[in-house]
């Protein structure tokens, strides 16, 4: 099954560092808090809200990295010092747009998340760049590369695009604010347009999420859609000192047209051919990752209408849970959600999948529905009454929702992904207020982008 390179590499990663034994039985770790209380009062919707997003943006706060202000690739509660040198780019951009959502709605002090972004943003600054674009990981201490796979040491162009999503809404949101701030949006825009890339190109009409400077182009990953790498095209057509061309666009990313897919499941049509779903849906995060600035609400090209894509993503994930063809315990309208996590392996060890329709073994990742909110706001709000009213001694932990459980196998890991935490804060802000999306899509260089790649907007006025 052809995947995003991102999920076979963690695959192969995570199973190499799997526990050697079940969750819950030791192994010398740091003994695990004292979990909340399931609350005898059912909370309002409200209260739900502002209770997930809390917790969630608490791991890149009470939980950041205390050199860098980024976020750590992981924090295991049973072992918290486990790669806490790690840096996650991409987990690091959601945990961006997480604190301004925390700065809105008041949840975190202004001043403080001024302070604390501008040192993250010194740190990417002094990081290690390849023709502009950070690695997928780097050390905490010194922002110097930490190999994500052998070849992978270099550019990582898709973890970048994230980022750079990230950097327009701070700059944005900063803007016209104090000079501190003002300080702030000018970093976010110098960093962001020094990312080239169009040497992500090689030249062709085309981008490559990988370069090293010791492998060259060895890894050869073409951005092929469709899966979580919309952004990056994105991305790459706004920047306004090394675009691409749109050519790039078209004939790679949309295959010259063979992106389209006129099929169905559950009655629903799918719109675009997910890579390695044949004829079904992805994991959700490839409707999250790419949509936490790019607002798909009356986004069009001549492949998709982006509201109908995304809408019709969750709800299929949604039917498909109902459905239960694999008989697995509580999946229904208020437990579902498939996407890339950690799961339960056969032997009752921690590993990791890009859970979906075709690679289900039982396992729920909360990330998966509450970054759906935008798109299933009922099923997304039966699934966080689920959690915090029903389950929360069980599924919820320091900084919010543990990464992923199965009612089926009574597992739960007490564990924390940095790139699955922060999209939860952000989607539910989008759908409560459109606070990133306005950000975002208002931004001059991203209109422009868009224009040039044939997309249309009828509520940001993209024609």
């Amino acid at each position: 099954m052809k995947i995003s390179i991102y999920i076979v590499v963690f695959l192969s990663f995570f199973n190499s560092c799997s526990s050697s034994s079940p969750e819950g039985t030791g192994g010398g770790g740091t003994p695990l808090p004292t979990n909340p209380v399931t609350p005898t009062k059912p909370l309002t919707d409200t209260e739900a809200m502002d209770q997930v997003q809390k917790d969630a943006i608490k791991y890149f706060w009470d939980y950041a990295d205390s050199n860098s202000k980024l976020a750590r690739e992981r924090y295991l509660t049973e072992d918290p010092n486990f790669e806490a040198n790690i840096i996650t780019t991409g987990g690091s951009a959601f945990g961006l747009m997480s604190i301004i959502v925390g700065v809105e709605r008041g949840f975190l002090p202004r001043a403080e998340a001024v302070s604390r972004l501008a040192t993250a943003l010194n740190f990417l600054e002094k990081a290690d760049r390849f023709h502009g674009a950070w690695s997928h990981w780097m050390d905490n201490k010194t922002g110097k590369v930490i190999p994500f796979g052998t070849k992978d040491n270099g550019g990582d162009l898709v973890e970048t695009s994230f980022v750079c999503q990230a950097l327009i809404t701070v700059r944005e949101y900063f803007k016209n604010g104090s000079a501190a701030e003002k300080e702030l949006a000018l970093k976010a825009d110098e960093l962001w347009k020094g990312v080239e890339w169009d040497w992500y190109t090689k030249g062709e009409n085309a981008l490559y999420w990988h370069w090293s400077p010791n492998y060259g182009w060895e890894m050869n990953f073409k951005l092929e859609g469709y899966n979580e790498c919309l952004i990056t095209y994105v991305m790459a057509a706004s920047s306004p000192t090394h675009p691409i061309s749109a050519e790039a666009y078209h004939q790679a990313w949309a295959r010259n047209g063979a992106i389209v897919h006129s099929g169905s499941q559950y009655g629903i049509p799918v719109v675009l051919s997910y890579n390695g779903a044949v004829g079904s849906v992805g994991p959700m995060f490839w409707s999250q990752y790419s949509y936490l600035g790019l607002d798909p609400n009356t986004l069009k090209d001549k492949y998709a209408d982006y509201w109908q894509l995304t809408q019709n993503h969750a709800k299929i994930m949604v039917q498909y849970s109902i459905a239960n063809p694999g008989k697995w315990k509580d999946y229904s309208d208020k437990c579902w959600g498939l996407t890339a996590s950690y799961t339960r392996n056969t032997d009752g060890t921690t590993g990791y999948t890009a859970h979906q329709p075709n690679n289900d073994v039982g396992v729920i990742t909360p990330t998966a529905a509450l970054s759906s909110f935008p798109y299933t706001p009922v099923e997304s709000m039966k699934f966080l009454h689920y959690l915090y009213d029903e389950n929360r001694s069980k599924y919820v932990g320091i900084a919010g929702p543990y990464d992923a459980f199965s009612p089926q196998y009574d597992w739960v890991t007490p564990r924390y992904l940095a790139i699955d935490q922060g999209t939860i804060a952000p989607m539910i802000e989008n759908y409560r207020s459109g606070l990133l999306w306005k950000l975002f899509m208002n931004a001059s260089d991203t209109k422009q982008g868009l224009k040039k790649l044939g997309f249309t907007s009828g509520k940001y006025g993209i024609q």
